[in-house]
């Protein structure tokens, strides 16, 4: 069996939840991941890794040689500044020479801004309107125009709120910084991390090129409703509801603009996949009897 070659640009929650469905499905595999970190060289559950330095100000251009070997590229550097750090370093980099089975680019639903709560899919009109889905969107057509010019297989990821073992509103609840916000209709979607580790997984034998998936689970719901789910499993009272122009914090004013139900049902179809965690119910509730 031949050993799998993955280089990961940024190594966050979604990176190694991948990482963690090869480890157990037994793949044979080499890792090299980027951090903001001088390189170095790390241990993640009992596999040595390189860590290579990439930032805005300063990149170890001794990862080049893992980044062409390499035969999966996943890329989940937020944009910085407005502009992806990736895409832009190989531009600019002609001599490397990628040949991989396919970069996948991790991008958001907030791509698809405002859309008063009703339905989108890959296909609906991308109107972002908060900082980070415009850069997550100008992000997205900066690899496509790549992939085109340099034959790049290409597959993009739009994540919905992602939530996990260590991240999830029960936590948030327990630590009281918690808030309802009275907004009425408003509709987002979310995903365990461990159900895009595995579609990942899945994709490393069912590849499309330049295809884009929303990933996400089957109920987009209000934040209230799943606060008031996850209060109802911690048997705590619920927050009080606070108005939204009472809210200082600008990335949740943000959030609190978009509505939408995102669907699923390409990203199903496609990898033939069947949701670990189908709703926040089924998620919350492992994560409360496993976690909490």
């Amino acid at each position: 069996m031949n050993k799998l070659k993955v280089f990961c640009f940024g190594f966050g929650q979604v990176a190694e939840s991948f990482i963690n469905k090869l480890i157990n499905e037994k793949k044979d595999f080499d890792l090299s991941i980027t951090s903001r970190q001088e390189t170095h060289q790390m241990d993640f559950n009992n596999i040595k890794i390189n860590s290579y330095q990439f930032s805005k100000e300063k990149i170890d251009n001794s990862l080049i040689k893992e980044l062409e070997d390499a035969n999966y590229i996943l890329v989940s550097i937020p944009p910085v500044e407005g502009k992806d750090i990736v895409a832009s370093y190989i531009e600019t980099n002609q001599k490397i020479k990628i040949n991989c089975k396919w970069i996948t680019y991790l991008s958001a639903t907030s791509v698809y801004g405002d859309h008063k709560g009703h339905w989108v899919d890959e296909n609906s009109t991308t109107k972002p309107s908060s900082p980070n889905g415009k850069s997550r969107l100008q992000a997205e057509n900066t690899w496509l125009s790549l992939s085109n010019k340099k034959n790049y297989p290409l597959q993009i990821f739009r994540l919905a709120g992602i939530y996990s073992n260590e991240f999830n509103i029960l936590k948030r609840l327990q630590s009281g910084k918690t808030q309802i916000v009275d907004q009425k209709n408003h509709f987002f979607s979310r995903i365990h991390v461990e159900d895009i580790g595995n579609i990942l997984f899945k994709s490393l034998k069912n590849f499309k090129n330049n295809e884009i998936y929303n990933i996400c689970d089957d109920k987009p719901a209000s934040q209230n409703e799943v606060v008031v789910y996850g209060a109802k499993l911690l048997k705590m009272k619920q927050p009080a509801l606070v108005k939204l122009e009472n809210i200082e914090n600008e990335m949740l004013k943000n959030f609190y603009k978009d509505s939408k139900k995102v669907d699923n049902k390409k990203m199903k179809a496609f990898f033939k996949y069947n949701l670990k965690f189908p709703t926040y119910e089924e998620g919350l509730a492992y994560i409360f009897n496993n976690s909490v």
